[in-house]
């Protein structure tokens, strides 16, 4: 299966404009308070970089790793821990910073995990949420954009380790 670019659904100004919105959004919520970052690698990268950048106040940040995918289009169900946290998140403030948000599965894997590190409080910012897709309850407090049930790459997001460096939200065709 081979998938080429089909249109641009998110342009890089309204990313950059929303990135922005919720940078502000997150330190309005946490009053001036110190936050930890936890970037969910790979597909966040980008989407982190820019919402570090945006943001004024106290902000340490740490990488965690997750496996749902492999190269499929679809998840497996099966959430796999690739590469823990490297700092320590005992009575810190967490945002979790995603990609995107699709069934769910590994951000309630991700919440789990991270709740036996005693965090003072866990917060989920996604770029991207497909809502229609949920298999599990979760709540998330900062969306960027809410999207169709479509393959999308972009902006970090890959299909098959192609396509992270668009720096809009695109669809993709089967050719």
């Amino acid at each position: 299966m081979t998938f080429q670019v089909k249109e641009t659904m998110i342009s890089e100004s309204k990313i950059k404009q929303r990135v922005k919105e919720l940078a502000e959004e997150i330190e309005r919520d946490f009053n001036n308070e110190d936050i930890m970052l936890i970037v969910v690698l790979k597909g966040s990268f980008v989407f982190a970089a820019d919402l570090i950048r945006e943001m004024k106040g106290n902000i340490n940040v740490d990488f965690i790793s997750v496996s749902s995918y492999s190269n499929q289009t679809e998840t497996t169900g099966k959430v796999k821990l690739l590469k823990d946290l490297d700092e320590d998140i005992t009575n810190k403030n967490v945002v979790v910073v995603e990609d995107i948000i699709d069934s769910g599965l590994t951000l309630h894997f991700l919440r789990d995990h991270l709740n036996m590190h005693k965090p003072k409080r866990i917060k989920i910012c996604t770029l991207l949420d497909k809502p229609e897709r949920r298999r599990v309850d979760l709540p998330v407090d900062y969306v960027g954009f809410v999207i169709p049930d479509e393959f999308i790459v972009g902006y970090g997001i890959d299909y098959a380790q192609k396509y992270r460096n668009l720096p809009y939200i695109a669809t993709v065709e089967e050719v």
